[in-house]
């Protein structure tokens, strides 16, 4: 379900620290799917986080984008990238 309102994406230190440690193709694939959640916060193949409310998860390969989404002020806001297994350690 697409919604035409637009979401402004806000990334924390974490990840990106993260996103600057990554090699060419998999920065430019990671940062392409936080861009699309801009227009699409809840992509085809999300998954909410149990325990959470807000919480939510991508794949991108073997790395996981765990992000909060605040509805009532249309924020998408990205907490962790990190490889698979580690994602939401901590949370």
């Amino acid at each position: 379900m697409s919604d035409a309102r637009c979401w402004q994406v806000v990334i924390n230190r974490q990840p990106k620290k993260m996103l600057r440690q990554l090699s060419g193709e998999l920065r430019e694939r990671i940062d392409e799917s936080i861009r699309r959640l801009a227009s699409e916060p809840r992509p085809h193949g999300c998954a909410k986080l149990a325990g959470y409310d807000d919480l939510y998860r991508i794949r991108v390969g073997d790395w996981r984008i765990v992000y909060a989404l605040e509805d009532d002020r249309l924020i998408v806001l990205v907490l962790r990238i990190e490889p698979r297994g580690r994602a939401s350690r901590g949370l």
